[in-house]
């Protein structure tokens, strides 16, 4: 299963962690993880256009953590729409993907 787990502080976003497998299908054939992946690394790539600067990201064997430092309107707008579009995933394949 992915779990993603969200971190907020005064309603802001500061950190979101993603881990896991999502085990619907075999590797390269799993589409709740390529969706999971895909959301998250548009998000990513579009806020790191807009300002290199607002947030920080690792990739690691198991998962993915991204530290977000900007508090600005536009990064907290396209969190939220990562997160928002996470959960839709979550509530379509729940033994899959939760978000937390």
């Amino acid at each position: 299963m992915i779990t993603v787990n969200v971190v907020k502080e005064n309603k802001k976003y500061k950190k979101i962690t993603i881990l896991g497998h999502a085990m619907y299908d075999e590797y390269g054939k799993d589409i709740v993880c390529s969706a999971c992946s895909s959301i998250v690394t548009t998000t990513v790539n579009g806020i790191l256009a807009l300002d290199k600067g607002s947030l920080s990201y690792l990739v690691g064997k198991k998962g993915m953590t991204i530290d977000i430092k900007n508090e600005d309107h536009t990064t907290q707008v396209l969190i939220n729409n990562m997160v928002r579009l996470l959960k839709d995933l979550a509530g379509k394949y729940p033994d899959n993907i939760e978000v937390k």
